[in-house]
């Protein structure tokens, strides 16, 4: 049972004035498409955490089957909408999935694979990796939510790795999904020309 937060709070401070979460990415706005995939897994919660044109994030989402949070002091950084929107999970549930809101290459797939690692594994964090790199999203156990709730600006999930490296299974995945955002324009030209070539791929197998 994984609930989920979505990280879809930020700045988009090095888009060069476009804010990246609203960019349209095949057709939907980049965060949608984050959202869906994790939907695929059917969560016990999922958590929208606002704050940079908040507004035009839930407009983003409409439609779907999620929750609000805002954080107003998103300018602080991300490890405060972790604590914000970990703060607002409400239901019982075995872990939480942490995904930051440009993961648009994401695949419901790959968030079950995720979770199916996390079920296989002996640890209480998992990390995943890909060629080395480490990627998003986290998962780690429910028994972590007070201290990351607690944490406000100060605890996130890179300080819940650090400071728990024993509890941390480093995951290797064959996909890049993990470890593929959106920060700049270049990101996002490299991000539409992947996901059009993969489009008119399909197109033509079907076609076949």
């Amino acid at each position: 049972m994984i609930s989920v937060v979505v990280l879809a709070a930020g700045q988009s401070t090095r888009m060069e004035g476009a804010f990246k979460l609203t960019l349209d990415v095949a057709g939907e706005p980049l965060v949608r498409r984050t959202v869906q995939a994790v939907l695929g897994i059917r969560p016990v919660e999922t958590i929208i955490v606002t704050g940079f044109e908040a507004d035009d994030v839930k407009a983003a989402l409409g439609g779907l089957d999620v929750c609000f949070v805002h954080n107003a002091d998103y300018a602080l950084g991300q490890p405060g909408s972790v604590a914000a929107g970990v703060r607002a999970l409400r239901d019982y549930c075995h872990a939480v999935m942490i995904v930051p809101g440009d993961q648009a290459l994401l695949t419901g797939a790959n968030v079950q694979a995720l979770i199916t690692a996390y079920a296989e594994c002996d640890r209480a964090i998992l990390v995943p990796y890909h060629h080395g790199q480490r990627g998003n999203p986290i998962i780690f156990a429910a028994h972590f939510i007070p201290l990351v709730a607690s944490g406000g600006i100060n605890v996130g999930c890179r300080y819940l790795i650090d400071t728990h490296g024993a509890d941390v299974a480093q995951v290797e995945f064959a996909t890049d999904a993990f470890i593929a955002d959106c920060d700049t324009p270049a990101d996002y030209q490299a991000l539409v020309a992947r996901l059009t070539a993969c489009h008119a791929e399909g197109l033509a197998r079907a076609a076949d």
